[in-house]
């Protein structure tokens, strides 16, 4: 289990010895105490003011900072005002003398506490460790001018090892373990849609003017176009199905089907010029199964009793017969509200995609049509990265998009959550990446991170028996730093 350790930094002994009490001028620091949990760093203090005299024109600015080397953190500052600057401070809203957005620490001259329990919050960085607690003290006048700079040191941060660090040492980031996919061959990819034109009774000419034809018309045409203007693609093949609803009789019904699809196909080939591409037309004379997905999904009264009938094996137009006899008021709902809906064409445009090899055009593609990129063509976009970055998690992230059930997929998508530190969304990936050596030794990485190494040795030593050498390679290296540690904690 992931233990949380809370360790002190100290004050060095010199760092004591040397400053007693009062830090800069007039001012004492009582009682430091710095704590780091997990990622944070806790600072508190006793700033004694009681020996500030603060005139009414002028301002003292107390400013507390971490400093190691070139490293700093400057803390929120301790403002304290004269009368006069005070009530300028309150109207002009803002000082750029304290330009901290907690203004906690902010008083008048009359009003101030004898002291100040200054406490804050900090994101702990490593080269805080042995870092200097300064105070500077800078007292200003009228227009800003200074009147007394000084600064002190309150102490130097140690920052002994605790068994977190020693456990971390155990911790390592195991080589990840990507799978190069297959490429397609050829890249096959379609389109498609659902149109519902609109006939006169028993006719079968398309008339663009009439109801929402045009609507409906401009959809197929567009989803043509998108194909068409793009310059990587090659249409193969356009696909026309049409469907009538049940209505009796069924012949009828077949003439229909077959004329209005043909009719959208005439009107579609006076539009353009497909070349070789193929127009093929196909129909359902009546879409029994659009009508029991409607009615599974209503509250009909008669509900079940409907579907055994559009089940059974009757002859169509005895069937339509029978639920229009038997159940009329759900028939007639039925004809109202589903069967318009059952009147419709499918349409399919298939089409071939080019290959692509240089990384760049596949980034650019990416962003605008990934659907024109086979899995390997992202492998190879994602291989030009740096693992970790933004940009390589993007990748990956987009093809398990593109291709969410694909294992392959979902296993890279996984080392790269895992790389940027996400070890739930590895998780997420992970639960569709099957069960190849790959993915149970990304398993096995994941248990790592989370300091459970009795998991990680069962599936590193799983993926090496299926023949994984990085898994027998990873799994004596976690043994290693494991017995490093056990070493020094006995």
């Amino acid at each position: 289990m992931k233990k949380i350790i809370i360790a002190s930094i100290l004050l060095s002994a010199s760092a004591t010895a040397a400053r007693a009490g009062v830090i800069v001028d007039n001012v004492a620091v009582e009682n430091f105490t710095a704590e780091r949990n997990g990622n944070y760093l806790a600072i508190a203090m006793d700033v004694d003011l009681s020996g500030l005299d603060v005139k009414t024109n002028n301002c003292v600015v107390l400013s507390p900072c971490l400093i190691n080397g070139a490293d700093t953190l400057a803390l929120d500052p301790i403002a304290v005002y004269g009368r006069r600057r005070y009530y300028h401070y309150l109207r002009s809203g803002a000082d750029s003398l304290v330009p901290a957005p907690d203004r906690s620490f902010v008083y008048r001259a009359s009003d101030r506490p004898d002291a100040v329990s200054y406490s804050r919050l900090v994101s702990y960085q490593p080269w805080m460790d042995g870092a200097v607690l300064t105070m500077r003290r800078i007292d200003r006048g009228c227009c800003g001018k200074v009147l007394l700079a000084d600064s002190g040191e309150i102490g130097r941060c140690i920052l002994p090892q605790t068994d977190t660090d020693i456990l971390n040492s155990a911790v390592f980031f195991p080589e990840l373990v990507y799978i190069r996919p297959a490429g397609e061959r050829e890249k096959h990819r379609a389109l498609e849609g659902r149109a519902y034109i609109d006939f006169p009774v028993n006719r079968t000419e398309i008339r663009p003017d009439y109801r929402r034809n045009s609507a409906e018309l401009a959809a197929i045409i567009a989803t043509i176009d998108t194909v068409r203007n793009d310059r990587d693609a090659s249409i193969d093949t356009v696909t026309l199905k049409g469907y009538a609803s049940p209505e009796s009789p069924y012949a009828n019904n077949r003439r229909l089907a077959i004329g209005r699809t043909e009719a959208l196909r005439r009107y579609i080939n006076r539009l353009y010029d497909f070349g070789s591409a193929t127009v093929i037309t196909d129909y359902e004379p009546e879409d029994w199964d659009g009508l029991r997905r409607a009615v599974a999904s209503s509250n009909l009264d008669n509900r079940d009793a409907i579907i055994a009938l559009i089940d059974s094996d009757m002859d169509p137009d005895a069937k339509e017969a029978r639920i229009k006899a038997l159940y009329p008021d759900d028939y007639s709902f039925m004809l109202q509200t589903y069967y318009p809906a059952l009147r419709h064409t499918d349409y399919r445009v298939s089409y071939v995609v080019r290959s692509f090899s240089d990384p760049a055009e596949i980034l650019r593609i990416m962003k605008s049509r990934p659907q024109n990129l086979d899995q390997n063509e992202f492998y190879v976009a994602a291989s030009e990265l740096e693992p970790g970055s933004d940009e390589f998690t993007e990748v990956f992230e987009t093809a398990v998009r593109m291709f969410p059930d694909d294992e392959i997929a979902n296993l890279n998508a996984a080392n790269a959550a895992m790389r940027r530190g996400d070890l739930d969304g590895a998780d997420r990936y992970l639960a569709k990446a099957g069960s190849s050596p790959e993915a149970v030794y990304a398993r096995g990485a994941v248990a790592i991170r989370r300091y459970d190494f009795d998991t990680a040795r069962r599936y590193l030593r799983q993926a090496a028996d299926a023949g994984l050498r990085q898994a027998e390679l990873t799994l004596d290296e976690l043994n290693e730093k494991t017995s490093k540690y056990n070493s020094e904690n006995k």
